[in-house]
């Protein structure tokens, strides 16, 4: 039996997935314009209950959520096609690795159950991953390209969209020994079909302790905007 409730979201939302790691469930400073909702861009929350999408959208360490990505990358969608409604489904989880992803795992089994409770209301538009600041040593990076070639191959299956548009976002270039994995990222779409990889360039990071990992508000809005203009394309 489904748990989603009554409410006015319409039936035919284009949902997209949002998966990896802390810069895609947000840790930027949550400003007044990060609570202002669009009004054809919704979110599944924690109680799987469709609700205006506003930040945090994310839910997994309640104690450092914050602005991410995922409401400029839909109000900027939403607003290129007039006629869509956009369903965001939130599943990252701060501090995973890509092996924490594996068909099977926690985190897997967990947004493939939210997924296919939002697809109830709708059709997968996209799989929108950032992760990465997880998996820079040399041993990962060198097997990240197959490692995430066969997860996305599953999740796709199990999710029964084969085609469905995968975004990635290069982790912050102020993140220490970035390189590698930034590589390993810009190399994913000559292995995934219809995928596009999002540059992190010019995006300032918000000083931490002991490293730098994490963006800065502005620069999640502006990784939003990015996000949706690959989608554009690709799709």
């Amino acid at each position: 039996m489904s748990v989603l409730r009554a409410d006015p979201t319409p039936a035919d939302l284009k949902i997209f997935l949002l998966i990896g790691q802390s810069n895609m469930a947000g840790r930027g400073q949550v400003e007044a314009g990060d609570r202002e909702p669009h009004p054809r861009v919704f979110v599944l929350n924690k109680e799987l209950a469709w609700v205006p999408a506003v930040d945090p959208l994310h839910f997994d360490k309640p104690e450092r959520i914050g602005t991410g990505l995922g409401k400029t990358f839909g109000m900027v969608v939403a607003d290129a096609r007039p006629g869509v409604t956009l369903g965001l489904v939130p599943a990252a989880f701060g501090g995973s690795a890509l092996d924490e992803w594996a068909p099977g795992s926690p985190h897997y089994v967990n947004a493939v159950t939210r997924a296919r409770e939002a697809l109830k209301r709708g059709t997968l538009a996209g799989i929108l991953w950032h992760q990465g600041e997880s998996d820079r040593a040399p041993d990962k990076v060198a097997t990240y390209a197959d490692r995430f070639a066969a997860f996305i191959t599953q999740l796709r299956a199990d999710l029964g969209a084969p085609n469905a548009p995968v975004i990635v976002g290069e982790i912050g270039r102020f993140a220490p020994n970035e390189g590698p994995i930034n590589a390993a990222l810009r190399s994913l779409p000559a292995r995934v079909p219809h995928c596009a990889v999002v540059s992190s360039e010019g995006l300032p990071g918000r000083p931490e302790e002991p490293e730098i990992l994490h963006f800065e508000s502005p620069g999640f809005r502006e990784l939003g905007r990015r996000y949706a203009k690959a989608w554009l394309e690709l799709k």
